[in-house]
């Protein structure tokens, strides 16, 4: 298969970060972390972006990063959970990678994320009900943008990444 890039995409929590990190190493290939851009780039984290300016503003912020970022070859992008709410960044992403969605349940990502307090769109009284709602509206979208799915609910982020690098 000829790609340029390798774009891991699915809902928080689904081990986009370390499973990229273990791919990149893999393949000997950059790692970049799409949120970790925009947190250098505005000098905040991304709960306090949201915080301060809104989902709107951030989702700007991050189209113009994913413009610029894939320019760039030879890279495992771990994209941040919304970039399927634009559809520049989907267009972007797939002409410019092999797109992997790793997927997870909505009550797996709330137990992997219950005692970190960074996922600003969960910030509420019912996380999981929240979680559950997002990810009914994005699935159909994760899905549609990937090339391959990988299912992680029970894979550790180390079987994920060599279960992709068997399907590649």
């Amino acid at each position: 298969m000829d790609y340029k890039n390798i774009s891991l995409i699915g809902f928080m929590a689904s081990g986009k970060t370390t499973v990229g990190r273990i791919l990149a190493e893999k393949k000997k290939m950059l790692f970049i972390d799409t949120d970790r851009v925009i947190e250098l780039k505005k000098g905040e984290a991304v709960s306090e972006i949201f915080k301060k300016f809104g989902e709107d503003a951030f989702r700007e912020l991050e189209k113009e990063v994913i413009s610029k970022l894939y320019g760039n070859c030879d890279c495992v992008f771990a994209c941040g959970g919304g970039i399927v709410e634009r559809e520049e960044n989907i267009k972007t992403v797939r002409e410019n990678s092999l797109v992997i969605y790793l997927k997870v349940s909505p009550g797996q990502a709330v137990e992997r994320i219950k005692d970190k307090n960074q996922r600003p769109l969960l910030d509420v009284e019912d996380p999981g009900l929240k979680a559950e709602k997002l990810l009914r509206r994005r699935e159909p979208l994760y899905k549609a943008m990937s090339d391959m799915v990988i299912e992680t609910d029970f894979l550790g982020p180390e079987e994920a990444a060599e279960k992709i690098l068997e399907m590649i």
